[in-house]
């Protein structure tokens, strides 16, 4: 008799079946009013449900054969192939891998930067994503936070007068696509003609695209910001704009890059190139599901309802004497810190002084208006 068929007949028990009810019931509650963090819930993948009856693992690099063949990583390499025409990779030139999120993306990234200049110092804004200053710390990395500007924004002239005291290290450039906070852009190009003008050649640009990474490639005048534009590594989200039931994403970087790294694992028959050792298997299959079922099309449309509700929610605030303001290109919507009670009730993202909304598809514009008649009321003096 199996283990399974041993244990069949265990059940739980009423109380925690109660907390489970309980749960489900809390998550159904707040979903509608969650509107201050990236996490599409315009989603279905019930589909995919039967592959979670499985022991699937994606161990191992997702482009050589695993002894472990309850993967996904034929699924995993059609994904990459799509981020890498996202991106403006070289067809022939990229590798990458499905990641836990943007925190194992950026890790990658800073981590194949690390090992490519050991003596490197990583150079990121004060705007840069939480998880970096503790990747940083993790890797033992030599590192200098750069001030940003009031819209978010790498302070160039910050970074310039840095470089210059220390041009003879390689600068690793960490560079964000989409603040965590403004959605701000740092500018690729200004970035590097800063490199051009102090005459480093040597350097290593890392993109942290983890929200934006999934808008840029369908607008129609996208900032600079892909391999295209001179970056050596990427990290997307795809929990974020696509959606997804598990936080999730991806990382690609150049494939002359990673072959310095690679290591053979006899005992599962792969090189040993990613974070993590097991891997999910079924993350890659949400993400290739995704992109199949939507299409470009269908992403595109996602962008454009997004960016229509940000422009939507921008005016609906400011109707109602309430400064907040987007960057070019961006879903986020900045407003001044709201109070703590509106912060709790609409799960609103706060840092310092401001707040922001971030108007993926499943934030309606009733959503949008109940908001800011809530922000506006809670502002007004009592009578």
């Amino acid at each position: 008799m199996s283990p399974l068929t041993q244990n069949a007949g265990r059940r739980l028990s009423a109380a925690d079946h109660r907390r489970l009810d309980e749960l489900f019931a809390r998550f159904e509650e707040l979903g509608p009013r969650c509107i201050g963090y990236p996490c599409n819930r315009d989603w279905d993948y019930s589909e995919l449900y039967r592959f979670l009856s499985f022991n699937a693992n994606n161990v191992g690099d997702p482009f050589q054969g695993s002894l472990y063949r309850q993967n996904t990583h034929d699924f995993e390499r059609e994904v990459l192939a799509k981020f890498a025409e996202f991106t403006r990779a070289d067809p022939g030139a990229y590798w990458g891998y499905v990641t836990s999120g943007g925190t194992e993306g950026n890790m990658y990234g800073l981590y194949l930067a690390r090992e490519l200049h050991p003596e490197g110092i990583v150079y990121f804004s004060e705007q840069s994503h939480y998880s970096v200053p503790k990747i940083l710390r993790l890797q033992h990395t030599r590192n200098i936070m750069i001030r940003s500007q009031g819209n978010g924004e790498m302070d160039y002239d910050d970074l310039r007068e840095t470089l210059k005291l220390h041009r003879d290290v390689p600068p690793i450039i960490f560079a964000n696509i989409g603040t965590t906070m403004h959605g701000a852009i740092d500018d690729l190009d200004r970035i590097k003609a800063i490199l051009a003008e102090l005459a480093i050649p040597s350097h290593y640009i890392h993109a942290d695209a983890a929200l934006s990474g999934m808008i840029l490639p369908f607008v129609g005048d996208p900032q600079p910001w892909c391999f295209a534009d001179g970056v050596d590594s990427i990290s997307i989200s795809g929990h974020k704009l696509i959606g997804a039931p598990l936080p999730c994403g991806v990382v690609l970087a150049r494939e002359a890059h990673v072959d310095r790294i690679a290591r053979s694992v006899e005992y599962v028959g792969v090189n040993d190139t990613t974070i993590g050792g097991s891997r999910s298997a079924f993350s890659p299959l949400v993400l290739w599901y995704a992109l199949r079922r939507l299409g470009d099309g269908g992403l595109k449309e996602i962008v454009d309802r997004s960016l229509t509700s940000a422009g939507y929610a921008v005016a609906a605030l400011r109707d109602r004497g309430i400064d907040a303001w987007r960057g070019e290109n961006s879903i986020t919507v900045v407003f001044p810190r709201p109070p703590e009670a509106l912060i709790e009730r609409w799960e609103i993202a706060p840092d310092r002084d401001i707040g922001h909304i971030i108007t993926l598809p499943h934030v309606t514009t009733d959503a949008i208006d109940a908001f800011a008649d809530d922000f506006a009321s809670a502002l007004a003096p009592s009578p």
